[in-house]
């Protein structure tokens, strides 16, 4: 046989294989519809903080179960979560679409409430329990108009019969059932899913409300219907996963045959394709399908060249399989968890599960950003994992964490001085000079706060995360770009225009002051009263001349007051609204290393959002919205 006769028998056995891993597994990710609330919640912070660990009790209990419910918190601020697998995905299939759901689900942050129906699984969350709903008023029919059968009362028949059938086997199999109709030429496929925490009666009446509103999708092709618990689709497509499901009807029966024949073939075809290829020696080594075989050939190219391959069981072990115990926190678009190799160096991993190419282009920019750049500022890449299911980055492990942990927790034993705080502030800003002005390609951060910023044994601050950090040339003024970072450290510029320059990372880096010199989180406006926000409160303590009354009682005393107050300025001068009144990262660090006489010169104006909170002014953009990395970044765990 001619190379050419070999290189098209493999090509038909890949492609009937690829067509029979579409047709026997899909974690159907596709988004049908998400609602938030329109209600704000009473403590956006409160919420962030509780959302994280609610997502990660709820992800332990879909993983596990296909099923899962939440609750952290308490009223008014509490997260109740609830989501469900389709009972025709298998669990890794279900894994990947609650992934999807986690990554999507905080869109409606700070909203009280929201809800997300993806084609292959249900998520929710609520700051009361709600578990028991089966209605709500965003309860719906989705129909898809743009495609009709062509014999709309055949067709309408067929649809009925179906959906009658489906409903009541779902009703009587525990909240479950797929199955098929069909009357001549027209063939109806059904799937039928209640939440797992109904019982048979809320069930029962959920499904018939839902019956009752996807008849009304005929003779559209498709029809989805969308309660508060439960989920009904129809389709003239076999749609949901034939190995997963038993159905007696005779159209899943044919469906069944035609993927065994399908597999049959696809086996024959792979059998002869390898004995011919490894005969012609054009077969080699197995390889498993990973990361790096799947996207950024050339970016994994680069990284098995440069000595910063890990594998991944060796850092599976260090971290003892990813345990509880050793979870660090929670990152922009990860979980850092601690690990000891086995030469004893410890390290920090942060394990990224990648089912989104955006978190794919993250994962590889922060690869690409922190290898380029060196400073004793910013925190060292040793590393990452591509070989394994999940990616995974590996950075020095600083066993004093992050600078949230002692600026916000008032019960803590170690506590920062004024000089350590100073130390602090001048390290930030010297990081983020050599980023903006000294380093090869201009690098913006994108998400400078203090749980991005992490110690060492001597309290000296590394810059961290840069999944959202961006690049440019030295000569651009300025990307225009989707939102992403962390509420109430988003420069007012590039919430409202999307204009990301530099002085965004300054902004950022001026609320960061405020919140080391009182102490005290920066609240996002958004939820509250603008004036009750940190910025606020400081500028108008600002206008009363009284800044000594914001300064952290921990650090404050004569002595120091005057030189405290002088940073509280230089936080103030970068937060002006104005980007152009705001300093340079360098000219910051000019002024922190003079630290004498330099504040008083500055000529301060109102800073921004002082009577409109941020996300007054996304409304007004109304053809803007805050993108998935800002909602992802905002919910990470402190």
């Amino acid at each position: 046989m001619a190379p050419a006769a070999h290189i098209q028998t493999l090509s038909l056995a890949l492609i009937s294989l690829s067509f029979l891993k579409l047709a026997m597994a899909d974690p159907r990710t596709s988004l049908v519809a998400q609602y938030c609330n329109n209600t704000l919640a009473a403590n956006g912070a409160i919420l962030a903080d509780n959302f994280v660990p609610s997502m990660d009790n709820l992800s332990s209990h879909v993983n596990a179960n296909g099923y899962g419910t939440s609750i952290t918190g308490v009223d008014p601020n509490a997260v109740c979560a609830l989501a469900q697998c389709y009972g025709d995905l298998n669990s890794i299939d279900c894994k990947l679409c609650f992934s999807e759901i986690r990554s999507q689900l905080p869109k409606c942050y700070p909203n009280t409430g929201g809800t997300l129906f993806l084609d292959g699984c249900f998520g929710r969350y609520e700051n009361y329990t709600f578990f028991n709903e089966i209605f709500s008023r965003n309860d719906t029919a989705i129909c898809s108009f743009s495609n009709n059968n062509s014999n709309p009362i055949i067709f309408g028949q067929a649809v009925k019969e179906a959906v009658g059938n489906v409903s009541l086997k779902a009703q009587n199999s525990h909240g479950f059932a797929v199955g098929s109709a069909s009357n001549l030429n027209s063939t109806v496929y059904v799937l039928a899913q209640c939440w797992e925490n109904l019982n048979s009666a809320l069930c029962s009446s959920c499904l018939d409300a839902a019956s009752s509103a996807i008849l009304s999708c005929s003779p559209a092709t498709e029809g989805r219907a969308l309660y508060a618990g439960c989920f009904m689709r129809y389709s003239t497509r076999l749609f949901w996963n034939v190995n997963e499901t038993s159905s007696s009807s005779s159209g899943k029966s044919k469906a069944i045959w035609i993927v065994v024949g399908l597999l049959l073939g696809a086996i024959f075809l792979i059998l002869v394709g390898l004995l011919i290829a490894k005969k012609r020696g054009l077969w080699g080594r197995k390889k498993s399908a990973s990361l790096k075989d799947l996207y950024g050939q050339e970016m994994a190219a680069v990284i098995l060249q440069s000595n910063l391959n890990f594998k991944y069981e060796d850092l599976r072990k260090a971290t003892n399989n990813f345990r509880l115990s050793n979870k660090l926190g929670q990152g922009s678009y990860g979980t850092v968890y601690k690990g000891v190799l086995s030469d004893g160096k410890e390290v920090a991993v942060k394990q990224l599960f990648l089912n989104t190419r955006q978190w794919i282009d993250q994962f590889f920019n922060e690869v690409d950003l922190v290898n380029q750049v060196r400073h004793k500022n910013l925190v060292r890449l040793l590393g990452c994992s591509l070989d394994g299911s999940e990616s995974l980055l590996v950075y020095e492990y600083y066993s004093n964490r992050s600078l949230d942990l002692f600026i916000f927790d008032e019960s803590r034993d170690k506590h920062l001085d004024w000089q350590q705080r100073f130390d602090i502030i001048q390290g930030v800003a010297e990081g983020l000079s050599y980023l903006h002005d000294e380093s090869d390609t201009k690098i913006i951060h994108r998400d400078i706060k203090a749980s991005n910023i992490l110690l060492d044994d001597k309290l000296k601050p590394k810059i961290t995360d840069f999944g959202l950090a961006r690049s440019f040339a030295q000569d651009q003024t300025h990307l225009t770009t989707g939102i992403a970072g962390t509420l109430g450290y988003l420069a007012p510029e590039y919430i409202v225009h999307g204009h990301l320059t530099e002085k965004a990372d300054v902004y950022s880096f001026g609320v960061l002051v405020l919140e080391i010199v009182t102490g005290k989180r920066c609240s996002s406006p958004v939820g509250s009263h603008a004036e009750h926000s940190l910025l606020a409160k400081v500028w108008n303590h600002y206008k009363m001349n009284t800044l000594d009354n914001v300064i952290d009682n921990r650090i404050y005393n004569k002595n120091v007051s005057d030189d405290v107050i002088q940073v509280i300025l230089i936080g103030l001068q970068c937060t002006q609204a104005d980007p152009h009144s705001r300093p340079t990262m360098s000219r910051v660090v000019e002024m922190l290393r003079s630290n004498r006489g330099e504040a008083e010169e500055l000529v301060l104006s109102d800073p921004p959002f002082l009577d409109v909170s941020p996300m007054e002014a996304l409304e007004g953009e109304s053809s803007r919205l805050i993108s998935a990395d800002m909602s992802v970044s905002r919910l990470s765990a402190r």
